[in-house]
């Protein structure tokens, strides 16, 4: 079938909308009818070159919409049914995935590296050329095709465009706090980066019952908005950043702190800013010859925990209706984190107001009736 998508032919190319030809759904797959699609900092480190990708490529990995055909072998989904897309399809069968941390699937990430399927072969063309998929997904499209295991079931009542966001961005930061950090009430939490993942994870700490959430943010405007998602002090990145961290905590440090940015510098300034036996949760991607250094004599006296959280350590086919259901129930204003939609032809211009900072997220609609969001613009 013939599908209207954003190509990015190139690194640090604009991406080009064009008319792709999508092969059916084979054995294990889904084909979807995309509503929205959120526009995740991921994409624009993928069109720099910061995260290599094979290239040409469909980019997107933010996505909810309706199923329009199964392939063989499909029982959970049929169609018309709504569907919020995972990244992270998992076999279900390596030591991971038996073990309950699905996110680690050793079967998913070489494809999702190769720009495939999981059986290692693409369903999209350009003039007969093959294009490479983005982490499964490739959201920046009218219609894909994905794993089974990518397409998770939701409630219909649940606004797509919000469903969108959860996929990613908010599963991320969310489960940074709930499933790693596993933040206890009363505490305290350091959020680096207030872009969708911190936001994700403040509102997360915030439910979670911590006492202090500090978000650190060069942006003043984001810092603001912080706080109206539960942030309770707001601080600029700074050479007195660890001392101030300290100054509102009694002098001992935050007992948790989350690195949503993974820009140079955090993480050490994460650790310092740290009480002894707190925890250090690295979300952000670095760049790849990233190699932070920490001091070895405080690594073992303080008893610090530094650990990585990939896709927020989730189970998605749980965690993502969770999610939707907290939503839906009051307790996660996830629909104000959409600062503006999009047309797909805006894409461009929408990556260019993420990278400006205007955005908290940026989603691009297909389907004004079925995202049902309304941006804070």
């Amino acid at each position: 079938m013939q599908i209207t998508a954003a190509l990015l032919s190139g690194t640090s190319q604009p991406f080009e909308s064009t008319k792709l030809e999508l092969d059916e759904p084979k054995n294990g797959e889904v084909l979807v009818r995309l509503v929205a699609t959120g526009v995740c900092a991921s994409d624009a480190h993928t069109q720099s070159g910061r995260i290599p990708s094979p290239l040409p490529c469909v980019l997107g990995h933010e996505g909810a919409g309706v199923v329009e055909a199964v392939g063989a072998g499909v029982t959970h989904v049929v169609v018309g049914d709504h569907v919020a897309l995972s990244w992270m399809p998992n076999c279900g069968q390596c030591r991971h995935c038996q073990s309950g941390r699905p996110v680690l699937c050793t079967a998913a990430a070489p494809a999702m590296f190769a720009g495939t399927l999981l059986d290692g072969t693409v369903r999209l063309h350009h003039d007969d050329q093959p294009v490479n998929h983005y982490s499964f997904l490739s959201t920046f499209a009218s219609h894909t095709v994905v794993p089974a295991a990518s397409a998770i079931p939701i409630d219909r009542n649940v606004p797509l465009g919000v469903a969108s966001l959860v996929g990613c961005a908010v599963l991320t930061g969310y489960g940074a706090v709930v499933n790693r950090a596993k933040v206890r009430p009363g505490s305290s939490v350091a959020v680096f980066g207030a872009g969708g993942v911190g936001l994700s994870a403040i509102m997360a700490a915030r439910i979670s019952g911590a006492e202090k959430i500090i978000v650190v943010d060069p942006i003043e405007a984001k810092r603001a908005e912080a706080l109206t998602f539960g942030a309770t002090h707001a601080l600029a990145p700074s050479d007195d950043l660890v001392a101030d961290l300290r100054n509102l905590t009694d002098g001992f440090g935050v007992d948790y702190a989350i690195d949503a940015a993974g820009s140079p510098g955090i993480l050490e300034q994460a650790f310092a800013g740290t009480v002894a036996g707190g925890t250090i949760v690295c979300v952000g991607i670095p760049g790849p010859d990233s190699r932070p250094s920490l001091p070895g004599p405080e690594l073992v006296r303080d008893e610090k925990i530094v650990t990585g959280s990939l896709y927020g350590s989730s189970r998605p086919a749980l965690d993502i209706p969770m999610i939707l259901k907290q939503y839906m129930s009051g307790n996660l204003p996830l629909d104000r984190m959409i600062t503006k939609t999009y047309d797909l032809d805006e894409i461009n211009a929408a990556f260019e107001d993420m990278r400006a900072g205007k955005l908290n997220r940026g989603v691009i609609i297909f389907d004004h009736e079925l995202a049902g969001v309304s941006p804070l613009d």
